[in-house]
């Protein structure tokens, strides 16, 4: 079982008609569990829907798409909403309804214990930064790292213009990732996070935290990785971008899907991937990232596609 923690967000994405915009189902971690679950793999949902009709839409697509939603909570406040602007090439922008939304109110209880048979669990993004809930989850992945059992992943997946106190966000972030046994960041998250550092020295700095594998996607060149066993820098898949919204969310399903693959998704072995492992895991991820720009939005490949990829 693998349970994704964090928000689902309504996106409102250029129809390319004027400017109407389209409703399309979002945010990082939803992304995620939706790759997880067109890849094959048993995947549940932590996460907070809006009764609103538009909490609702999140909800039939979670479903839909064979994520599980029985840890799922409802909550009256409304769904969180993101304008989602696309560059020329095909870059996305986002500006965030934030305020007064339901995925940011988890409770102690709500928090109390993982879905039964959770062996990966994966977080990041908003949910990971925002009060009042983003100190449940913290402590929540202190505790699941201190009992050992499960896999921790960690997205930064860093929204600047979100956050009124980057050093304090910075500090969050860090103390999160001292709880992780998995960061897979973009280099616009490493930037941020540890200014004037390179790609490398900053997934050092990672890995002194205690994080066993850190694995940096950089766009169009490609992702590094780096454990104790292996360094490797991976190049890109050539493809015609539609654009990258869910770029980002749907290499890490793919990240996490070939680490299940490769018996690595234990916090034991995965920092012990060898470069030839690594290669095949960052190869996996590189592959259903690239499949997912081909197409708009966030709409991540299912198994099947993967085979003449």
């Amino acid at each position: 079982m693998l349970t994704v923690l964090g928000e689902a967000v309504i996106d409102l994405v250029p129809t390319g008609e004027g400017d109407l915009l389209a409703v399309r189902p979002g945010g990082s971690p939803l992304n995620v569990g939706v790759g997880l679950a067109r890849l094959g793999r048993r995947t549940t949902m932590l996460a907070r829907f809006s009764r609103t009709p538009l909490g609702h839409r999140l909800r039939v697509h979670a479903e839909a798409n064979g994520v599980n939603l029985e840890s799922a909570v409802t909550d009256d406040r409304p769904a969180t909403l993101a304008v989602v602007s696309v560059g020329d090439t095909g870059s996305a922008t986002y500006d965030f309804r934030l305020n007064g939304t339901a995925d940011w109110h988890w409770t102690t209880e709500e928090l109390a214990h993982l879905p039964a048979d959770t062996r990966v669990l994966h977080t990041g993004s908003l949910a990971t930064l925002l009060a009042p809930g983003a100190d449940r989850v913290a402590e929540l992945l202190a505790r699941e790292h201190a009992a050992g059992k499960v896999l921790i992943s960690l997205d930064p997946n860093v929204r600047p213009m979100v956050l009124p106190d980057p050093d304090a966000a910075r500090r969050r972030l860090l103390a999160l990732a001292r709880h992780a046994h998995l960061v897979k960041a973009s280099d616009e998250d490493t930037a941020w996070i540890f200014p004037g550092l390179s790609v490398e020295q900053a997934a050092r700095a990672l890995r002194d935290l205690g994080v066993a594998l850190v694995v940096v996607t950089r766009g169009a060149a490609g992702a590094y990785a780096l454990n104790d066993a292996a360094e490797v820098h991976h190049p890109a898949r050539q493809v015609d971008v539609a654009d990258t919204v869910g770029a980002g969310d749907a290499f890490t399903a793919g990240l996490l899907d070939a680490l299940v693959e490769f018996d690595a998704a234990t916090p034991a072995a995965i920092g012990g991937l060898d470069v030839e492992r690594l290669r095949g895991v960052l190869d996996r991820a590189t592959t259903v990232a690239a499949l997912t720009c081909t197409r708009p939005g966030a709409d991540p490949p299912r198994r099947a596609e993967l085979v003449d990829a």
